[in-house]
């Protein structure tokens, strides 16, 4: 984990001086030396015996050299566009056997020579620049063919017990060598009199640093709860600090206790160098630590890994296993370098830390396949997420590098052993840190806005997400292997930038063309929003047209600052010419409806045959215009449904607007009256309902017409110009309401559809009824008899719709019908 901490420590300060190169300015290059560092670089990549460190900084040397080319490739830039600009205007140059003027000519010849003297430094710097590359592909190549030999090399088996006697002896003889140095630096009288002088402050550091690393966590957690219990707000977030300190306090005091120890002096050489590592493997033990109570911690809140209480308690003890392994690893790698063990040495002492570390590995894995989501009781289990589907994934492949790696390290490949087993948990742990740290991103997001970032719907807790696995990946990839050269070569390539037609567009371009396209789109949203607001209400424009006109600026707008931008990143359009026409055929044959709608929502904002609350009806539908865009048109029906119609069906079809200019319709009420109702009487009622709304216009009159003789009735229509076509099935609900109370008043007569029952064969009933015997009288006969004699449809239930039927049966002299 410390070699981690090293190499990334490595990228941040080689990404600072390339920063640096890159914004210096350009100098003038020495081609000599660089002609001897190339000379040097390329006899060494020949004779292929140098060092991976040496070849390391042979590497940094020539990438120094490549950047002084790459800046000294845009020497005389201006000057140079200048020149050219000044050799196009000339015109053409003259085809064979075609001439022109001296003077023209004679212009030509020296602006084309002093062109090609400002182009020198720019290709010579090309031409170094060339060369530098080559030789960088040559030593990463000839170091990762080095590191895959050394990763298949067969070494010994650490399950030979021959070599477990000399492995024994090399550690003995290794602690024997250092408690004999500290015996004798302990018997040095001027070390015991230099560490009496410094008695009082060895004293203090020792008491500070007991202090520290002894109340300092229990200090810290009683602040962390009395913070917790005053606050209401940013829990989380003070919690984290707490947590942190739970670190740095033990930290700061072995620091002290190390400190103490040198101040004395007494430690000698070999003392004083893993005295020096004695704060790295404390700060190790303390994050695995710390990052498994973040991540297993026993409250649901706070932990980032949802488990149930048993899996939590066992997957926190298993990483503060992993924790103590990994110093115990470190530690052995430290005394192998110090006391130069042996490999077989170090394959045996490393063997039991493997095997135990791929155990812890494995259980970890199996907890991470058996991860489930929170659910409260009851509720069914929810399909796996995307979360559970890669925490699986990761656990399997956990399991299986768990169980490959030893296998590979007791065959004799302690280097696959250990590639297979450490990278893997170190994935874990870095996993682990990026949780914790949205969690903690969650939790400022929570602080400032009030709102948890589970319910809310901003896109900030997201995007920090998203941007913490991006800074994740490049220790992702130094875990797994990956140099720290290679990391800075792709962030050279990232700034050296793409290649579009004549232009090298690099990430700082890329970034002009961002923020003044951003410029521009925010200059044109605030111009709409001040015209919208402030200068077309006080215009006569109707809705429509002021909507018209934001909508036609924003489009102006955005394409204008598109372009902007797209100068400004130093892009020369012309070169997009060949892309354009080659885009144009796939507009018209893919393309051909969307550029139609979009054409025609062009012609709606510009003719404006219908607004924005316009009341249409096109195709079938009808609603209200609610918003008119490019592509589309939205229409809200009255059933409050939104209708999302092409714009080409309003220029191609037919499409009725009620309310275009005005909002002035017409209505038509129809109403029917029985036969023999005095007819003028009904007219004069009917006109005068219509003309004591007043919702209708007098100017035209409203008028009542007697439309047709009905099958049941005569038939009347009421036809009257509103002022709000809007209102009108209130309106004819109003006439209708009015109607039914003159009417009523009057004694008109409403009719109704009057039907006459034929039967086909009524002797069959006949026949039944005269077999069945008559009931009793029960009621008086008169009514009856009254009912016998009264005239046909005297009585009758008006709402029943059809009219009494008289049987004339056979018996009767009828027909039967």
């Amino acid at each position: 984990m410390s070699l981690i901490l090293r190499r990334c420590l490595g990228v941040l300060a080689a990404l600072v001086l390339l920063a640096g190169v890159a914004f210096a300015q350009s100098e003038d290059l020495d081609y000599g030396a660089w002609d001897e560092v190339a000379t040097r670089a390329e006899q060494v990549l020949g004779d292929n015996d140098a060092t991976d460190s040496a070849l390391e900084g042979l590497r940094q040397s020539v990438v120094d050299w490549r950047e002084r080319f790459l800046s000294g490739q845009g020497i005389n830039a201006p000057r140079i566009d200048t020149l050219q600009a000044q050799i196009d205007a000339l015109g053409p140059v003259p085809a064979e056997g075609e001439t022109e003027p001296e003077d023209i000519a004679t212009r030509r010849e020296n602006l084309n020579a002093q062109l090609a003297e400002l182009q020198a430094p720019g290709l010579r710097a090309q031409e170094a620049y060339t060369r530098a590359d080559g030789i960088i592909r040559q030593i990463d190549t000839m170091i990762r063919t080095r590191q895959t030999d050394a990763l298949l090399t067969l070494g010994p088996t650490p399950l030979n017990p021959q070599l477990w006697p000399a492995a024994l002896e090399e550690v003995l003889s290794a602690g024997s060598s250092l408690f004999d140095e500290i015996r004798r630096d302990l018997a040095s009288e001027v070390k015991l009199a230099e560490a009496r002088e410094s008695l009082p402050l060895i004293l203090l550091l020792l008491a500070l640093a007991g202090l520290l690393v002894i109340r300092g966590p229990r200090v810290m957690r009683g602040f962390g709860e009395r913070l917790r219990a005053s606050t209401r707000r940013g829990t989380g977030v003070w919690r984290f600090f707490v947590s942190l300190g739970g670190i740095l306090v033990p930290l700061a005091g072995v620091m002290l206790l190390v400190a103490a120890v040198q101040t004395s002096d007494l430690p000698g050489t070999q003392g004083s160098e893993l005295l020096q590592m004695l704060p790295a493997w404390t700060f190790l033990l303390l994050y695995i630590r710390w990052l498994a109570e973040q991540s297993f911690n026993r409250d649901p809140e706070v932990a980032t890994v949802p488990l149930a209480d048993r899996q939590r308690t066992e997957a926190w003890l298993y990483a503060s296993v992993l924790a103590v392994l990994f110093v115990l690893r470190d530690v052995g790698e430290t005394l192998g370098e110090l006391y130069n063990f042996t490999t077989a040495t170090m394959a045996v002492l490393d063997f039991p830390v493997l095997l135990l570390c791929a155990l812890m590995l494995f259980r970890l894995g199996h907890i991470l396949t058996l991860l489930r989501e929170p659910q409260a009781e009851g509720e069914e289990t929810p399909p796996p997420s995307l979360r559970q589907q890669v925490a699986r994934l990761l656990g399997r492949a956990a399991m299986l590098l768990a169980l490959a790696g030893p296998v590979m390290a007791a065959i004799g490949y302690n280097a696959v052993g250990d590639a297979m087993v450490y990278p893997a948990i170190q994935t874990l742990a870095l996993l682990a840190l990026v949780l914790v740290l949205q969690r903690f991103v969650n939790d400022v997001y929570t602080l400032v806005s009030g709102k948890r970032a589970e319910d809310s719907d901003s896109l900030v807790p997201v995007l920090a997400g998203f941007a913490l696995m991006l800074l994740a990946l490049p220790g992702l990839a130094l875990i797994w292997g990956v140099r720290t050269a290679d990391l800075l070569e792709i962030w050279t390539r990232f700034r050296e930038g793409f290649v579009l037609g004549d232009t090298r567009i690099s990430p700082t371009s890329f970034l002009t063309m961002v923020a003044v396209f951003g410029v521009g789109f925010l200059a044109t949203r605030l111009l709409q929003g001040g015209l919208r607001s402030s200068v077309l209400p006080r215009t006569r424009l109707d809705l429509g047209g002021q909507n018209a006109v934001v909508s036609g600026l924003g489009y102006v707008g955005i394409f204008i600052a598109a372009v902007i931008a797209i100068t400004a990143a130093g892009i020369d359009l012309s070169s997009l010419a060949i892309v354009a026409g080659a885009l144009s055929v796939g507009i018209g044959f893919g393309l051909q409806n969307i550029v139609s709608n979009f054409v025609s929502g062009i012609i709606l904002l510009i003719e404006r045959p219908i607004s924005q609350g316009d009341w249409i009806e096109v195709g079938g539908n009808m609603g209200i215009v609610k918003d008119i865009s490019v592509r589309s048109t939205r229409i809200e029906t009255f059933d409050r449904t939104d209708v999302i119609v092409p714009n080409s069906d309003f220029v191609s079809g037919t499409v009725t607007n009620y309310t275009r200019g005005n909002v002035v319709g017409r209505v038509f009420a129809t109403v029917g009256v029985a036969y023999g109702t005095d007819t003028r009487k009904v007219e004069q009622i009917l006109r005068r309902i219509a003309r004591e709304h007043d919702m209708v216009l007098m100017n035209p009159e409203p008028s009542v017409v007697l439309a047709r003789f009905g099958p049941d009735g005569l038939e009347f229509e009421i036809r009257a110009i509103i002022r709000d076509v809007g209102e009108k099935l209130n309106v004819l609900s109003d006439f209708n309401h009015m109607i039914a109370q003159r009417f009523t008043e009057e004694g008109i007569e409403i009719p109704f559809a009057q039907r006459d029952i034929w039967l086909r064969n009524p002797e069959t009933l006949y026949d039944r009824a005269r077999a069945t015997p008559p009931a009793p009288a029960t009621q008086d006969p008169e009514p009856a008899a009254a009912a016998a004699t009264a005239p046909q449809g005297a009585g009758r239930d008006p709402s029943a719709g059809i009219s009494e039927t008289h049987f004339v049966g056979p018996e009767d002299g009828g027909d039967g019908r």
